[in-house]
């Protein structure tokens, strides 16, 4: 999905179908697929028009309308006509150019709060236990992203290999693909992209997939390509304020996310995985003055 049309879609309707993508039955899931690919052009459709368009009956329409949080489709689509360019996601917490100092950081911080909050609102709990279980049966576990994305992937490996777990990453995008050859069934690996659409990304999840690893994707867009081929997605509900999408909040929430997913596995793992972050701890201690904590 593009990013743009984003806007198009009134947020609470957004939240909504991030929470219920990965439930809805086939008819359903290609009523919110047209949605979210041509939200522009519901207002202007009858509930004819809309089955019609996206390839389902007008009894799932309804049904649609309502599993998001509508009393029905005139109510749906109304929501939609009230959209404008300064209603969509990317106005909420925009920053202006008169804007002072304070009400900048205040603005920067509100996103990254939001998007914490939207993200933990939406997250599929059972998309969620999916993906720790599948980092608890790895072997392997290959963590990838490209630009900002490696940050968050770099912070991942450094999580599970400091508890002695058997984690690789590269920035190197060749590096990448060679690693996703060798991973096998018992294997995992975390795709981390935003958009859903880095071919680069994409390259490795097809890679992995095909050798037999897990793919756990975590990204923004649920009908994106990598999305699509993974077998669990946990969605972020980042929304860009700025024009280039470029925002902090985005790779906030895949961190939260992260950690998230990293204490579970540690929880899980117990005494013998506390004991190699303890020693871990004691093997770094030698680059810290006396009483210093991080």
């Amino acid at each position: 999905m593009n990013e743009k049309r984003i806007d198009a879609i009134p947020r609470n309707c957004l939240l909504k179908i991030r929470s219920v993508y990965d439930t809805v039955k086939s008819a359903e899931r290609r009523a919110i697929d047209f949605i979210l690919e041509s939200p522009k052009e519901v207002a202007g459709l009858t509930i004819v028009d809309f089955a019609a368009r996206a390839g389902c009956s007008e009894a799932t329409v309804v049904r649609t309308a309502k599993r998001l949080g509508y009393r029905g489709y005139p109510d749906m689509r109304e929501s939609f006509a009230g959209v404008d360019a300064k209603g969509g996601i990317s106005d909420y917490g925009g920053i202006r150019r008169d804007d002072t100092h304070a009400a900048v950081t205040r603005k920067v911080f509100r996103a990254s709060i939001t998007a914490l909050q939207d993200t933990l609102a939406v997250m599929s709990q059972s998309q969620y236990s999916k993906a720790v279980t599948a980092l608890l049966g790895a072997r392997t576990i290959l963590v990838c992203g490209v630009g900002d994305a490696h940050l968050v992937a770099l912070e991942a490996y450094q999580r599970f290999i400091r508890i002695g777990e058997h984690c690789e990453v590269s920035e190197d995008p060749d590096l990448q693909l060679i690693m996703a050859a060798h991973l096998a069934e018992k294997d995992a690996l975390v795709a981390i992209s935003h958009s859903g659409r880095s071919r680069t990304v994409l390259d490795v999840v097809k890679r992995a997939r095909g050798a037999g690893a897990t793919v756990i994707a975590i990204t923004n867009f649920p009908v994106s390509p990598i999305a699509k081929h993974a077998d669990v997605v946990l969605l972020t509900a980042a929304f860009s304020q700025h024009h280039t999408g470029e925002v902090i909040s985005k790779r906030i929430s895949e961190l939260a996310i992260i950690e998230s997913l990293y204490i579970n596995f540690l929880i899980t793992k117990g005494q013998p995985a506390l004991r190699r972050l303890k020693q871990s701890n004691d093997a770094v201690r030698v680059h810290k003055l006396q009483g210093g904590q991080g």
